[in-house]
């Protein structure tokens, strides 16, 4: 589970481990770092760090990342507000996903009507 731990919380023989595959691939080492460093600027909401940070990945040889930026880059101000925001669609999502969960239930077998009865009365 090297890949998705906290490497402050890796054990000893983990973290040497995985010392081991980041020297044998600086690829990886280069994209982990990315990652540690979006991670944190996601936890601290430190959306204006967003174009250094993207500017560091586009100087490595990492098609991937440079992938991902090409899409950041798309909408750049919506990206950087939700980096910085504390707000966020959780909610919203919750009510989306219960609508489509019972209209699956009823998917073939009921009508709108039905369905709208059944999404008021689920609330």
């Amino acid at each position: 589970m090297l890949e998705t731990s906290d490497p402050d919380r890796l054990s000893s023989s983990d973290a040497q481990e995985l010392k081991e595959i980041r020297t044998a691939c600086s690829h990886l080492a280069a994209t982990a770092r990315h990652v540690r460093d979006f991670a944190a600027m996601l936890h601290d909401r430190r959306g204006d760090l967003l174009p250094d940070w993207m500017n560091r990945v586009l100087a490595d040889d990492l098609p991937a990342l440079h992938s991902l930026i090409t899409g950041l880059r798309r909408d750049q101000d919506a990206v950087i507000a939700g980096l910085s925001s504390p707000w966020n669609s959780g909610q919203v999502e919750g009510h989306v996903t219960r609508i489509k969960l019972l209209k699956r239930k009823g998917y073939g077998r009921a009508s709108l009507a039905l369905l709208r009865r059944r999404i008021l009365l689920a609330t």
